[in-house]
């Protein structure tokens, strides 16, 4: 029997928003005011930021409003409502934090936060952002890539996929209670290929600044080459397996959303085109707004990942 699960972004055509302008002057200035809200600051952390431009990574659009990058997301842990997030995070405790490594690695271990971002020296890219919702945005983020920890977690020869859990707290994450039909917690994965590559990052920073609670602090993985769902959140474990995980939106709905989940516009999702993006930007007069832009595959980092696949992943 198939099940539909109600997903909060999907809305009847006639309250879609205009293309020109989707949120009026005087929100977005509300919204300035509260971008700060639901940071994760520690003490050891706020001498590491900003860190250092790597300018190997650079971009085809202007840097997207940090207000926009803060206030306009999808965490279902706490609400479906993109907006909404930055509001529900408040009672989320990212102080203390432990990311525990283990599996099929001669090397597990659980590292502090404050021992991560300590041992691997974080630098700052910039990056591509594609949701599977067909919206985009350019991001700084700051982090470290995966392969470093994984060389030091020393993966061993049978070792196949990189398997990551989001914090599981109901008690503190609104959206677990409410949502009951999300197979909690959350689960995504990668294969050890996919992990190695130089431009997957373990992510603690955004805008020169700690990550945001909103936006997945204290640590989220970024593999900007993939749909935003892949770029798992508020990170606890990191597994590394012989046999391909299970990742959450993929075993829940495996018509839709694929295990891989390369950006791709040539192949659509059942109910909208992947062809075009809306990149969300300031518009005249400081409204927000988006402007059509064509979908690049693999979210215009081919020349990195191409060789990874074969072109019939899903």
């Amino acid at each position: 029997m198939l099940i539909k699960i109600p997903r909060g972004w999907e809305l009847p055509e006639s309250k879609v928003t205009p293309e020109s302008v989707f949120r009026g002057r005087r929100e977005f200035v509300k919204t300035l005011s509260l971008a700060g809200i639901g940071a994760s600051v520690s003490g050891a952390e706020t001498g590491l930021y900003p860190a250092t431009r790597n300018t190997r990574y650079t971009l085809d659009r202007p840097l997207t409003a940090e207000a926009i990058a803060t206030g306009y997301n999808n965490f279902y842990e706490f609400t479906l409502d993109k907006q909404e997030v930055q509001h529900r995070v408040g009672q989320f405790k990212v102080e203390p934090w432990k990311v525990k490594v283990t599996g099929q690695v001669n090397n597990p271990k659980t590292y502090d936060i404050d021992d991560l971002v300590s041992r691997f020296p974080l630098e700052e890219r910039l990056y591509r952002f594609r949701c599977v919702e067909a919206w985009s945005m350019a991001v700084p983020w700051t982090g470290f890539p995966m392969s470093a920890l994984l060389k030091e977690a020393d993966p061993k020869a049978d070792a196949r996929y990189v398997r990551m859990v989001t914090a599981y707290r109901p008690r503190e994450m609104p959206g677990i209670v409410s949502q009951p039909h999300y197979d909690w917690p959350y689960e995504e994965a990668l294969t050890m290929a996919e992990a190695m590559n130089e431009l997957a990052l373990f992510c603690t920073g955004l805008y020169g600044k700690p990550l945001p609670k909103q936006n997945g602090a204290p640590i989220r993985a970024i593999i900007p080459w993939k749909y935003g769902l892949k770029n798992i959140k508020s990170i606890v474990e990191i597994a590394i397996t012989k046999k391909r995980p299970p990742t959450l939106w993929n075993k829940a709905i495996p018509t839709e959303y694929g295990w891989y989940s390369n950006v791709n516009p040539t192949k659509p999702h059942p109910r909208w085109s992947q062809a075009h993006e809306r990149f969300l930007a300031l518009g005249p007069g400081g409204q927000v707004g988006y402007t059509m832009r064509p979908t690049l595959m693999y979210n215009g980092y081919e020349a990195f990942v191409s060789e990874l696949y074969t072109g019939d992943e899903f």
